[in-house]
């Protein structure tokens, strides 16, 4: 599946004249050859990659910070290797230590900033989390935690997708450094100054309308589409993870059924995700088993209920199967953002849109709250607001739809993109590399030498800009599968 977060990101990576650094594909033995150009791919060490990628990153931290603590597992040489990575990555970022400022993404790097500064960086470093982050309670089950949220306090800016997010961070930083956080979310620590923010991101509304507006020439769209009643279809598209609750929204169309015959169509696009993560292999299996039952006892000759896709689709094909689709359907067991749901808005027809049935954890039910909103682990709930959103009539549709759109349109990804920018200018003036402080270092606070607005405009109320910089310069490490540059952070 193509687009997500990486097709969102790259035009205003380009536009601001940042540099996007991630893996180039190649496991090699380390090196540091840079590639030019808004791309700037990195050969990441193959001794390390399956540790820092498919064990610390993805069997330790993705479950945790979905809260799902059944599925946590650990490994002493895995967080070996994933605090390897991101000394390497730090090492590599030392060419471009002059660039104005530095924005880090996701999980994959919690220590980067703390690296960074220990190699003397004084740029401002700001960082987003795109996954939720969890109560005290499910991060105290990742071992090494205390030492990751300290390593978070380096950077001078930390955004999360919602305020539940940012609070749950707060609380541990509570819990585990025995700190106090401003009512706004200051944190004044060893490392200095952190402002944790809400940033809930965006999309490309516009150009998700007019790639569902042109859909109906494609025909890689009239192909997935072909057979289907578009009055009873319904459409989910996920990676096949099981933070997605595919499984379960499965079942429940299938209870959907035993109540009314055909009165249902899913098409579920589902793409391969961490191959080489057992559970992950295990979870596939499961799905497509359910997948097997619904339709065996619910298909015919001439018909399934479940039409079920693994191969890639491009973010065109995704905007024509939004748009042909009565019902959308995105119901993660939790989700920091979950832009599908947001793509799909911005692909209805405005004069006759479908229905959004929304797990109530995902962040972007903090903004889609006329959705319909379900408990993703309630089947026979899900089944019945699935129902009732085929049935939905056109008035009710639509007053959802116009709600829906106008937050999408007031706050597109350029906004967000702009919004941390400016956020991050007015978390930090300049600190000198000197003052920098190695988590063991002691209680002295670098946040001595600099200065930070907590009010933008100042005392007079005019706002000053005497030891502001500007940010066009920006660079930004971010993690990517191995096999692919362009596949970052689909989620």
């Amino acid at each position: 599946m193509t687009g997500g977060l990486a097709a969102a990101l790259l035009p205003a990576v380009e536009r601001s004249g940042a540099l996007w650094v991630g893996a180039s594909g190649p496991l090699k033995a380390g090196n540091h050859e840079l590639g030019e150009g808004a791309l700037v791919k990195l050969d990441l060490p193959a001794a390390d990659y399956d540790g820092y990628y498919n064990g610390f990153s993805n069997s330790t931290l993705w479950p945790a910070l979905h809260s799902l603590r059944e599925r946590i597992s650990f490994s002493e040489d895995d967080y070996k290797s994933y605090r390897k990575m991101n000394a390497f990555m730090a090492d590599a970022l030392l060419d471009y230590k002059e660039r104005d400022a530095f924005w880090v993404h996701d999980y994959h790097w919690l220590t980067l900033g703390a690296e960074l500064r220990d190699r003397r960086v004084d740029r401002p470093i700001g960082f987003f989390l795109h996954t939720p982050w969890p109560a005290p309670g499910v991060m105290q089950l990742v071992r090494p935690h205390r030492e990751l949220i300290e390593a978070m306090l380096a950077y001078d800016l930390a955004g999360f997708q919602t305020d539940e997010d940012r609070q749950n961070f707060l609380a541990c930083v509570r819990a585990e450094l025995g700190l106090a956080p401003s009512e706004d979310g200051v944190v004044i620590s060893p490392r200095g100054i952190t402002r944790c923010q809400v940033f809930p991101i965006g999309i490309d509304t516009d150009k998700f309308a007019r790639y569902a507006k042109d859909a109906s020439s494609n025909p890689d769209v009239s192909k997935l589409l072909d057979g289907l009643n578009r009055e009873k279809l319904a459409v989910g598209v996920d990676r096949l993870d099981y933070t997605k609750g595919i499984d379960n929204r499965i079942q429940a169309v299938g209870r959907a059924l035993d109540k009314k015959p055909k009165s249902i169509a899913l098409l579920q696009v589902a793409t391969s995700s961490r191959d080489g993560i057992p559970s992950y292999r295990d979870y596939q299996n499961d799905v497509k088993a359910v997948v097997d039952d619904v339709n065996a006892r619910h298909g015919a000759d001439d018909w399934m209920p479940i039409r079920y896709e693994t191969e890639p689709v491009s973010q065109a094909v995704l905007a024509g199967l939004y748009r042909a689709a009565r019902v959308g359907v995105v119901t993660p067991l939790r989700d920091g953002m979950n832009l599908v749901a947001k793509e799909y808005v911005a692909a209805q027809d405005p004069i006759s849109p479908g229905v959004l049935v929304l797990s109530k954890y995902a962040g972007a039910a903090k903004e889609l709250d006329a959705a319909l909103l379900v408990d993703p682990n309630d089947i026979e709930g899900m089944a019945e607001t699935i129902a009732k959103a085929i049935e939905m009539p056109p008035e009710r549709r639509l007053d959802s739809y116009r709600k829906m759109i106008k937050k999408l349109q007031d706050y597109p990804i350029g906004a967000w993109w702009a919004d941390f920018v400016a956020k991050l200018e007015d978390s930090r003036i300049g600190v000198a590399a000197g003052d920098s402080i190695p988590l063991d270092a002691g209680a002295s606070s670098r946040s001595e030498s600099r200065t930070i607005h907590d009010d933008p405009a100042g005392p007079s109320g005019a706002i000053d800009h005497s030891e502001r910089v500007s940010y066009p310069d920006v660079a930004v490490p971010a993690t990517v599968p191995a096999d692919h540059f362009g596949h970052i952070g689909f989620r």
